[in-house]
């Protein structure tokens, strides 16, 4: 039998992102049980009043959950030292009752980090999914944030950047390039391409 949890029990660090308006939160206790979530409006967050009360904060923009990691992207309306007390606030008073077994908005394949079954998808693709699990979304994720494969096309690979990388300066050049280095390296093809979108 799981006791329920306590506000006091709950231990919460915060992490600057590379992204200067994203920053990260490390819980002690899951947010998520299995997979990851974008929220980009409390709409899509009805059912969870954790999720839908961070966006009551002024500025709050996008929440990204995975495991035991929360990255709020924010607008700047605040300063990031109030900002990390209101998230605090609102995660001690809410994880008690929140669900970490819900189901993302966008409950796609792609969504599925742990056990993702990508054996429908073009053996091209698998290639490049593996090859982005072993060296770059590791990285990202101990930012805030994930790397979402959206569809191959010839050499034009279409990606999303999630959490702490949407809207980072970073992501849109070097990380692109980074992505795209590796990628030709491994696939051994100089002419692929990577695009955001």
């Amino acid at each position: 039998m799981n006791l329920p949890i306590k506000p006091e029990d709950i231990l919460i660090k915060t992490q600057p992102t590379p992204n200067p308006y994203a920053v990260k939160f490390i819980v002690n206790q899951p947010l998520k049980q299995d997979g990851k979530a974008t929220f980009a409006s409390p709409h899509e967050a009805e059912n969870l009043p954790l999720v839908y009360d961070l966006f009551l904060i002024d500025g709050v923009r996008q929440i990204y959950l995975f495991e035991n990691t929360m990255t709020i992207t924010h607008t700047g309306e605040l300063e990031i030292g109030d900002l990390a007390e209101q998230v605090i606030a609102v995660v001690r008073t809410r994880l008690p009752i929140h669900n970490v077994n819900f189901t993302a908005p966008d409950s796609s394949d792609l969504n599925k980090v742990k056990k993702a079954d990508r054996s429908h998808l073009d053996p091209k693709l698998q290639e490049i999914e593996e090859i982005l699990d072993r060296t770059i979304r590791p990285g990202l994720q101990a930012d805030g944030g994930d790397l979402e494969v959206l569809g191959l096309e010839g050499n034009l690979l279409r990606v999303y950047y999630q959490g702490a990388c949407g809207g980072c300066p970073s992501s849109m050049t070097g990380t692109l390039d980074a992505i795209e280095g590796i990628l030709r390296q491994e696939l051994n093809n100089d002419s692929l391409q990577v695009s955001i979108g």
